[in-house]
């Protein structure tokens, strides 16, 4: 799908005609349907009179009516079925964009006959459905979707105009991105689980971009044959957020080459029923001795988020501080180890959730309900690039150098100074993982040694993984391994951990974004030959959000 020739995809946008007239179908959001306007009339039209009975030009402010909603709709929805590009893109507010997309719409989508339906009005937002035909090199095919409008009023003038972004075309579409139907260019790929079974995107809807991102990939390698496909080809700012190309409807099919995966048909099911109940949770499984994931699912499926994702990891950050900590002596498991309600180091002030405090307490005790203190009370006695370093030099990340087989991030530990620097030691200030970063750490504390996580064997196409250039002492290994387990045991992790069995190990975070309301929700874990991370957006505690996902899968795998 990416690197696919940019052949024209788009359909031509000739109107639907009933008895020599425009079908422009209606729902009920009542367009060509008005109320003739009493004394509010000359304000309506933007227009006051004046003192002296002559009229000014006024710039109408203030909620948009119903009446402006359905007739900014209906100009731009009638437009664009008719054909008439320059007519809609100036009911927009970008009409440059707008005349650009619409345009390739018929010339490189090659998509016709195009009907627009729209259904009923909800403020100031009207949605409606697509009928068309694509059609190129003598193949036709039908095409139905939905899309949306928002209707907006331009801040000069107060004109109502549909809001522009190119999801209202297609609402698969990131701005910058183009339909083009042609020959895909890439051919497409079978892809199967480990025990050769077929994944699609119908049974494990989590799975789509990934099928994306195997295809572009894998197509060509694979000894496939392209077919021609309507495709969204994506722009400058979609690549920069690594999404490949996306095919929306195939005119002709392609022979599919075969590529086989590490995903386990049970476990790929499980995750995708677990993420389903949240609205935006994202997980991934592996395991431990080999790295090879097992699953991966969001309930989000646009984006993955637990591949490419790149949020702050909170308090599943402390296993890596932690193990630095212990490794420099800062930190000893059974030691002593202050947990004040308050610690400031340059310039801000950290607390503890709830200001709670430990008087002396071990740092098991700290880790296991998560004291921040704990660990940012050790600042002062670290350098800038100590974590960064950490988390490069012994669990593989923040190097940008995985292999997978799709694309992911890498995870970020950038080096900081005073108060930053301090943030990230708890998973704030500039970290940024995601939940494959997360499992690949409870991963390499299970083995004691970072194997990169893949979903393509390096044999298919003999890729080189990436490794870690140190490991852990012994000493300190054994130590992080019984503070995680002692936090599943009886930690913050303690209650999502019940009923799992086995040698395991948990860590929860809270990740506070601007903004939100209540955090993001983390948790890591591992047990006998499986690691899982989780998140859940703007859902609170780890332990009670995320926390739950992780340890179903970690039974469900045993």
């Amino acid at each position: 799908m990416g690197n696919r020739r940019r052949v024209a995809e788009r359909r031509k946008t000739n109107p639907a005609m009933l008895g020599g007239m425009i079908a422009v179908v209606v729902g009920g959001a009542g367009f060509g349907v008005y109320a003739l306007l009493g004394s509010g009339a000359a304000a309506e039209n933007g227009t006051e009179a004046t003192s002296s009975g002559q009229k000014s030009k006024s710039v109408r402010t203030g909620p948009l009516s119903a009446t402006e909603v359905t007739t900014a709709a209906r100009d731009f929805l009638t437009a664009w079925q008719a054909g008439q590009v320059t007519e809609a893109a100036a009911a927009t507010d970008d009409t440059t964009a707008a005349k650009a997309l619409l345009t390739g719409y018929t010339q490189d989508a090659h998509i016709k006959d195009v009907t627009l339906t729209a259904g009923t009005r909800a403020g100031a937002k009207v949605p409606f459905s697509v009928k068309g035909t694509v059609s190129y090199k003598g193949t036709t095919k039908p095409l139905a979707y939905d899309s949306a409008l928002t209707v907006v009023r331009r801040a000069e003038d107060g004109k109502p105009l549909v809001q522009w972004h190119a999801a209202v075309v297609h609402p698969e579409l990131k701005d910058g991105d183009t339909l083009v139907t042609g020959a895909s260019g890439t051919p497409p790929v079978k892809a199967l689980d480990r025990d050769g079974g077929e994944l699609t995107e119908k049974e494990y809807p989590s799975l789509g971009s990934v099928l994306d991102g195997l295809r572009e990939k894998y197509g060509e390698k694979a000894g496939g044959k392209a077919g021609v496909e309507l495709q969204v080809v994506r722009g400058k700012e979609s690549k920069k957020a690594e999404l490949s190309d996306k095919t929306l409807l195939e005119l002709s099919e392609g022979t599919p080459g075969t590529v086989k995966t590490t995903l386990s048909p049970a476990l790929q099911a499980a995750a995708e029923q677990q993420v389903a109940a949240k609205e935006k949770a994202s997980v991934v499984v592996l395991r431990p001795s080999t790295g090879e994931i097992l699953a991966v699912a969001n309930s989000s499926h646009g984006f993955n988020t637990a591949f490419q994702g790149s949020l702050a990891p909170g308090s599943t950050m402390k296993v890596i501080t932690s193990s630095l900590l212990i490794e420099k002596g800062l930190a000893s498991a059974e030691k002593e180890h202050p947990c004040p309600k308050y610690f400031t180091y340059g310039h801000w002030k950290f607390q503890n959730d709830d200001k709670f405090e430990i008087k002396g307490g071990t740092f098991k005790a700290s880790f296991a309900r998560s004291c921040n203190t704990a660990f940012i009370s050790q600042a002062p006695e670290l350098d800038d690039d100590s974590l960064t370093q950490q988390a490069q030099q012994v669990f593989g990340l923040s190097l940008n150098n995985w292999s997978v087989g799709v694309s992911t991030f890498d995870g970020a530990v950038p080096v900081q100074s005073q108060a930053q620097m301090a943030a990230e030691l708890i998973g704030q200030g500039g970290v940024r993982m995601n939940p494959l970063n997360m499992a690949s750490v409870s991963a390499t504390v299970k083995t004691g040694t970072f194997k990169q996580p893949y979903l393509v064997s390096p044999e298919v196409d003999g890729r080189q993984l990436a490794t870690a250039s140190r490991t852990m002492s012994a000493g300190t290994l054994s130590q992080l391994r019984d503070l995680m387990a002692y936090t599943a045991a009886y930690g913050t992790a303690a209650e999502a951990m019940s009923g799992v069995t086995g040698d395991v190990g948990a860590k929860t975070g809270s990740a506070e974004v601007d903004g939100q309301k209540k955090p993001n929700g983390w948790f890591t874990a591992y047990r006998d030959d499986l690691a899982a991370a989780g998140v859940v957006q703007s859902g609170g505690h780890g332990g009670d959000t995320a926390g739950p996902i992780v340890a179903a899968l970690l039974k469900a795998g045993g």
